[in-house]
């Protein structure tokens, strides 16, 4: 017959399976849907920098390696070309206006003279001739129309005895029309001789006129032609300083070089390189400053150069009072250029962190100091120890201003 099977009672081998897979599976959705992943990068705190959030007065103002300039440069320019026979003054020296710097030869140009002297001789020895010819024509005019002059007279006092010896009845009419008709011809002869007298008046007048004007540019050519001999003597335009001087005994300088420099030393600029960020803020009149041997000097921004080049551009100072004694030219000031007024501000100090991030975002410390996480900011303005803060930071709050390199993109940093 058959026989019953009891059924044992505890803890099976497939119930120990079954929880351990209950447990995994559990465990993966926890971790799916109950946690956060963040990615988390450790370092030691020792070797970041970290910098405390502040409320306080923001200077609005930009520092500036600068130099000193002459407050204005004439260069000097080869106006001929030619050999450099002597060189008077060496760069470095005072000048006054008139010195001459350099002498210049050039047998092109004498050339140049003895043939327009020539020309102006031939011309001239021309004029003379014509002169003289025109002279004598008018003179030879002159006698014609006198004798033609003289005719009319014998015609006329002909005609009129001829006229009252014919009312007389002593000639006859043939020899009164003759006399007549003489006389009227004699007449219009000399109209015609006048005439034509007048004409070559005018005619000669306009000839020597043209001569004359002919002669006047041979010698206006020839005064040119002697001024360029002038200018191969390099004269200084202006009272200063030689500076620059690129000219050697027996080098050929072509016409048009740029051979030198004077400074005027009346006055002096600062010049600065600006990074092109401020571009937009940097204004004539913007005041600056710098201190010198413990005193501090003034300067207003007198012209900005709106070429960018290498990421900077130009802009030009002027003392607006005193200037050191001792000033010179070329050397170096570390120049404050105020950019507006100072005003109340959330503030963090410059690092190397704006460099990873562009002022978007930076590592804020939480306040049990164990770890940073990643927090979106927005950076204003800036002068060379703070960033001026909109938003996304609260004074007292802790942040990571050294280099973000070695974080990667983590968005944690656990010390």
């Amino acid at each position: 017959m058959d026989k019953k099977i009891e059924q044992k009672n505890g803890l099976k081998k497939k119930h120990i399976y079954i929880a351990i897979a209950t447990i995994t599976f559990l465990s993966i959705v926890y971790y799916a849907f109950g946690t956060t992943h963040v990615s988390t990068y450790r370092a030691n705190k020792d070797r970041l920098t970290v910098s405390a959030v502040t409320q306080n007065n923001f200077a609005d103002y930009i520092r500036l390696m600068s130099h000193v300039d002459p407050i204005s440069v004439i260069y000097l320019d080869a106006v001929e070309g030619g050999r450099v026979e002597e060189k008077l003054i060496e760069e470095g020296a005072e000048v006054k206006k008139g010195d001459v710097i350099l002498r210049l030869s050039n047998p092109d140009l004498n050339l140049s003279i003895l043939n327009s002297q020539a020309n102006l001789a031939e011309q001239e020895n021309f004029l003379r001739n014509t002169m003289v010819t025109l002279e004598q024509q008018k003179i030879a005019n002159k006698q014609e129309l006198v004798n033609v002059s003289y005719n009319v007279i014998r015609k006329k006092r002909a005609y009129s005895q001829n006229e009252k010896l014919y009312k007389d009845g002593l000639i006859s009419q043939e020899d009164y029309l003759m006399a007549k008709e003489d006389y009227e011809i004699a007449n219009k002869h000399y109209a015609l001789r006048m005439e034509q007298y007048n004409q070559d008046s005018i005619y000669r007048a306009i000839q020597v006129d043209r001569m004359q004007d002919n002669l006047d540019n041979m010698e206006a050519n020839l005064a040119l032609v002697r001024q360029r001999i002038e200018n191969l003597e390099v004269k200084a335009s202006v009272d200063g300083q030689l500076g620059l001087l690129d000219a050697e005994i027996g080098q050929s300088i072509s016409r048009g070089n740029r051979i030198g420099q004077i400074n005027v030393l009346t006055d002096y600029k600062i010049v600065a390189k600006v990074d092109e960020h401020y571009i937009e803020r940097v204004r004539r009149d913007l005041t600056a400053s710098f201190d010198r041997n413990g005193k501090e000097y003034q300067l207003r921004v007198k012209k900005v150069y709106p070429e960018v080049r290498d990421g900077r551009f130009t802009v030009d100072m002027v003392f607006t009072s005193e200037r050191p004694s001792n000033i010179r030219t070329g050397q170096s000031y570390h120049v404050r250029l105020q950019l507006g007024d100072s005003s109340d501000a959330i503030l963090v100090p410059r690092g190397s962190f704006f460099q990873n991030t562009g002022g978007q975002w930076i590592f804020v410390l939480d306040p049990s100091g164990e770890f940073a996480t990643k927090r979106n900011i927005k950076i204003g303005r800036q002068n060379p120890r703070f960033y001026e803060v909109i938003e996304g930071l609260e004074p007292g709050e802790q942040v990571i201003t050294s280099n973000y390199d070695m974080f990667g993109d983590n968005e944690k940093i656990v010390f």
